[in-house]
């Protein structure tokens, strides 16, 4: 089963049906699938044959769904680039994939030139924009008219679908190579999960270029619904497209609910139609979790852990455990059970299986697992061992089955002897009534090796000091796991394109100049 296989299904059973919605522009199924084939057809006079990649840089839109369907229907590769990223990382990507064609908006134009001039295997842009096509740029809309449609490709399974570059949250990106079978597999062991919703409409609100993102539409294919689509994460914008189009489906990160749930025009949004809330990325607070279920009562949530080399989903935290009264309360700190796609263990240094409850790293295996990662053959071979892929998380399993995670191994803090895993502390902070937002690190210390270390931003007219903060962790977590030190901010905490926070950069003044970043 492929990513084509899921459009043609849905076109054949649903032809008038409505396929997208992007501002005023609304397509049906059987228009989108005639566009997809005609751009396909337009690939391939361009020269891209079986195996080629093709780069795509722009926000959100109707054509960007187009895009990750015509690719594969030309029997190419996709590789989307990330939207946070400067001038040399996206040549860095464009080189490391070699892609030959690159896709671009309105909003990136101006750097098609510099990325073009390092760009060595780049031979035409396509501009998929409003307006008229730049001079030395094809146009999308001409390239589409001009074009006969082709047969589908027919790639599917084992076939490579996409190189997928990682968020760079831990060093230079990497690219995560996805078949065809793995990305169906996420998406179709992920709907396990949650009930069908007939007539489903799904916003898409986080950013494409994500796996997270395109996980979604994965699944949004699968099941036929209508795609909703915004140019990139606005909260106000997200409620009035919710409200205006009767979005049922919604996925979010963390750091996007906080600020959809706390935003002015909530309560004058009616949100009646949406039904699931997906979330993960990165850690959700209870205090936000409590929030956010307050404020969207109507609406079922679930998370989903995994990660770019997953394709993406490994657990699910079904909405049933979404509760904190009953038989299936006290899951909300889990990440939930194991997809039925896959198998995940927990593993000491020696790759033995620890008892249940005992920390250690995180391994899956399964149809959802990357192929590996391109051009990066040591790589790949540290991380997908024995058909396994190590995630670099830290983490538990209890009795029931259900995933906890603690951290990621590289983010570990060792104080005196003691692992210190940095969401745990960032929890105890932001429980803290006056605690808006945290980020844990650990800071060099000739004591104790590594001091935990934490920056916080407060919420708005509150006035809360150190020694209250750390005296408030003391309550709840261990004394060597508490705040050494605690740094008030008013500035935004730095984040990826998708909205995790980028630790490297709060770490940087404190280790500058040392050749190791531990202790």
């Amino acid at each position: 089963m492929g990513i084509t296989q899921s459009i043609k299904r849905v076109e054949q059973q649903n032809p008038r049906g409505c396929a997208t919605v992007f501002g005023t522009r609304t397509r049906r199924w059987e228009e989108f699938t005639a566009r997809v084939a005609r751009l396909a057809g337009g690939l391939q006079s361009l020269g891209v044959g079986r195996g080629d990649r093709v780069a795509i840089l722009g926000l959100n839109s109707d054509r960007y769904l187009e895009y990750y369907a015509a690719v594969p229907w030309a029997g190419a590769v996709a590789v989307p680039l990330n939207t946070r990223w400067s001038v040399p990382e996206n040549i860095y990507a464009l080189n490391d994939s070699g892609a030959t064609i690159l896709l671009i908006d309105d909003e990136f134009a101006s750097m098609a030139s510099p990325i073009l001039a390092g760009a060595r295997a780049v031979r035409e842009v396509i501009y998929m924009g409003e307006s008229s096509a730049p001079a030395g740029m094809t146009g999308y809309e001409a390239l589409i008219e001009g074009s006969a449609p082709i047969p589908d490709a027919g790639r599917t399974g084992p076939d490579l679908a996409g190189i997928f570059y990682t968020g760079g949250t831990t060093g230079f990106p990497k690219g995560v190579m996805l078949s065809h079978g793995s990305l169906w597999a996420s998406a179709a062991a992920a709907a396990t999960f949650v009930p069908r919703i007939p007539d489903a409409v799904v916003l898409h609100a986080a950013p494409m270029f994500h796996l997270a993102a395109f996980g979604g539409v994965m699944g949004a294919l699968l099941t036929g619904a209508q795609h909703v689509i915004i140019p990139r994460f606005d909260p106000k914008l997200v409620l009035e497209s919710i409200e205006r189009n009767q979005v049922t489906n919604l996925a979010l990160v963390p750091t996007m609910i906080r600020m959809l749930v706390t935003h002015s025009n909530l309560p004058n949004t009616n949100l009646s139609s949406l039904r699931y809330l997906a979330y993960g990325a990165s850690p959700m607070p209870e205090a936000l979790l409590r929030e956010a279920m307050r404020a969207l009562h109507g609406c079922q949530f679930f998370q989903a852990y995994g990660q770019t080399e997953l394709s993406p989903v490994a657990t699910i935290l079904a909405p049933e455990y979404h509760t904190f009264e009953g038989l299936k309360a006290g899951k909300l700190a889990s990440a939930g059970r194991v997809s039925p796609c896959c198998e995940v263990h927990v593993v000491d240094p020696a790759g033995c299986e620890v008892a249940r409850r005992t920390v250690g790293e995180i391994r899956v295996r399964g149809l959802n697992a990357m192929l590996g990662y391109w051009n990066k053959p040591a790589e790949t071979a540290a991380t997908l061992r024995d058909g396994w892929v190590h995630t670099g998380d830290a983490g538990w399993m209890d009795e029931e089955g259900f995933l906890y995670i603690v951290d990621r191994v590289k983010d570990m803090i060792i104080s005196g002897g003691e692992n210190v895993y940095t969401a745990e502390v960032e929890n105890a902070c932001v429980s803290h009534p006056g605690v808006s937002q945290c980020a844990v690190i650990g800071i060099p210390n000739d004591d104790w090796g590594e001091a935990v270390h934490a920056i916080v931003i407060l919420k708005n007219g509150q006035q809360v000091t150190a020694a209250e903060l750390i005296a408030h962790c003391h309550s709840l977590i261990a004394g060597y796991k508490c705040p050494r030190s605690i740094e008030f901010r008013t500035e935004p905490l730095p984040l990826s394109g998708v909205g995790k926070v980028l630790k490297r950069e709060l770490r940087k003044p404190h280790w500058e100049g040392r050749s190791r970043q531990v202790n």
